[in-house]
């Protein structure tokens, strides 16, 4: 297992611990991430009673017909799908879809290597709370370079993945 792999699974299992203690329900969805959050926590042991899910939403179109993102907001070249509006919105939709859900995270991001200059490594990660008492959105900028032996894009994954589980732990504490 390489340190970023166990970077992430260390949080999975710190946001799964906090999800127990505080008897709350998580639901994800996920674009630049593509499952790889809901697998890492779908590998801790019973995490099946505080994680509801997570829908890959990677298409646009997939976004607004899951979740009701916005579609103007998704082909509006000022906003689109890697936007602090799309990932709040993304969370908004994933907790209308999963009523026993407590909080939502997502991604969504440039991971490249064909993306915009101006967005290539950025993502944004959204907390979204059912109380309402709390949606937050992070833009942050991934590596510009990988390790050997994994692609950017890949280890541009991990990154972000352990970006949303981060947030969700902070949204615990």
């Amino acid at each position: 297992m390489t340190e970023i792999e166990r970077q992430l699974a260390t949080v999975a299992q710190q946001v799964a611990e906090a999800l127990q203690k505080r008897g709350m329900k998580l639901v994800l969805t996920e674009s630049c991430t593509g499952g790889l959050v809901a697998s890492t926590l779908t590998a801790i042991p019973g995490i099946s009673q505080y994680f509801c899910g997570s829908a890959v939403t990677y298409r646009d179109e997939t976004k607004a017909s899951w979740l009701q993102v916005s579609r103007s907001d998704l082909a509006n070249p000022k906003i689109g799908a890697v936007s602090p509006h799309v990932a709040e919105q993304m969370c908004q939709g994933a907790l209308a879809q999963t009523p026993e859900a407590d909080l939502a995270g997502s991604t969504t991001g440039h991971l490249g290597p064909n993306a915009p200059a101006e967005f290539d490594g950025v993502v944004f990660v959204g907390i979204a709370l059912r109380s309402g008492t709390s949606v937050t959105v992070q833009r942050r900028t991934v590596s510009k370079q990988a390790p050997a032996g994994w692609t950017l894009r890949n280890y541009r994954r991990y990154e972000a993945a352990i970006l949303v589980l981060q947030a969700v732990l902070k949204a615990l504490a």
